[in-house]
């Protein structure tokens, strides 16, 4: 049995690989996220809020649990929040960034770290791929929060991956750009405020002109991605090369 732990499946993205996964009986998914909205005899939800830290803390025993019968294991870190859209030192709460980096940062290292601790001792094929973002490569006004923490998880990938090389573990670590996708956070986006974000009009547009791809046309690339780690070389990696 191949198994894949995923956060944020309740909806979006997160949702729409669980379920590309599940088409395939020898695959099984544990769900990390508050809310369960999937029924299916090969997945598992683990409730966790992401937000606090000691209760992620305290439970990560029950995410990672021994899967003897494992011949592939898989960590997707998909779950994030874009946080509060505004310019820094113009009214934003300074708990907010906090916020972004619990969950987009903290929790990802802590579930990266576990599993990594957890399934050392099984000799089977491990890879880890963490949602990334193209705003962590290139400054966004109105942003700083997720850009940053974006910028945060790249890096962080990329230090793992070189970790593991050192290690000679055979353990894959990518930082993914999904790209934009019709999502509950680009709704967020469009509702901008434009003196707090510059190019929201742009976003707008792209919803307007059709260019957001669908969660499930992203998930069916995400899942193909994983079934061929292999042929990528890179810790850094956009669904567009796909």
């Amino acid at each position: 049995m191949n198994y894949y732990f995923i956060t944020g499946t309740s909806k979006g993205i997160g949702k729409a690989i669980a379920e590309e996964l599940l088409q395939d009986e020898n695959n099984f998914v544990i769900g990390v996220c508050r809310n369960s909205t999937i029924q299916h005899k090969n997945y598992r939800h683990q409730p966790l809020d992401f937000s606090d830290i000691p209760a992620v803390e305290h439970n990560l025993h029950k995410v990672f649990v021994p899967y003897q019968d494992a011949e592939k294991l898989v960590l997707i870190n998909n779950a994030g929040v874009l946080g509060d859209i505004g310019y820094v030192g113009e009214g934003m709460p300074n708990e907010r960034f906090e916020f972004v980096f619990d969950v987009n940062v903290i929790v990802p290292a802590m579930l990266m770290n576990s599993f990594l601790q957890v399934y050392q001792p099984l000799q089977v094929p491990k890879v880890i791929v963490n949602v990334s973002s193209w705003a962590g490569k290139y400054p966004i006004d109105g942003w700083a929060s997720y850009c940053a923490s974006k910028a945060a998880i790249d890096m962080l990938s990329q230090t793992i991956q070189q970790e593991q090389n050192v290690r000679a573990s055979g353990v894959r670590v990518f930082a993914l750009s999904p790209g934009v996708v019709d999502t509950a956070m680009q709704e967020h986006i469009r509702e901008s405020d434009e003196n707090k974000f510059s190019n929201v009009q742009r976003f707008r547009d792209y919803k307007e002109q059709g260019e957001l791809a669908s969660p499930e046309e992203v998930g069916q690339k995400i899942v193909w991605f994983l079934n061929n780690t292999d042929n990528f070389n890179e810790v850094i990696v956009s669904v567009r090369d796909m």
